[in-house]
């Protein structure tokens, strides 16, 4: 089994997407994967929570199978959806400086992959 963090930082819906399907495609294939919003991408949890949104279904699936590790502190209050993040209840990891520590996902056996 392999651990894979997969650190999400552009804000267009049509990347992330691929950042869905791999971390699902991990999972289903018995790996262990996380999903990290950084940069950009914080922008993008406001919008997916909204159910008209295209590929919330993908989203909906990665948040009911575990997958979403949780949202950058800092970028989400600089890009101003702080309060949106709170709100849908994805954990704000801030343990760099109030940016999720990529070292701190690779001490715990992670491969990291950006987006």
């Amino acid at each position: 089994m392999r651990k894979v963090a997969l650190f999400a930082f552009n804000g267009e819906l049509m990347c992330f997407v691929h950042v869905l399907l791999n971390a699902l495609d991990m999972h289903e294939a018995g790996n262990e994967a996380t999903i990290v919003f950084e940069g950009a991408s914080v922008k993008l949890v406001p919008e997916l929570e909204k159910e008209t949104t295209p590929f919330h279904g993908l989203y909906a699936q990665a948040r009911t199978t575990g997958l979403i590790g949780g949202v950058c502190r800092a970028c989400s209050a600089k890009l101003g959806v702080l309060k949106s993040v709170e709100d849908s209840g994805l954990p704000l990891l801030d343990d760099m400086q109030g940016h999720p520590s990529i070292r701190g996902f690779m001490e715990q056996g992670y491969e990291i992959l950006t987006f």
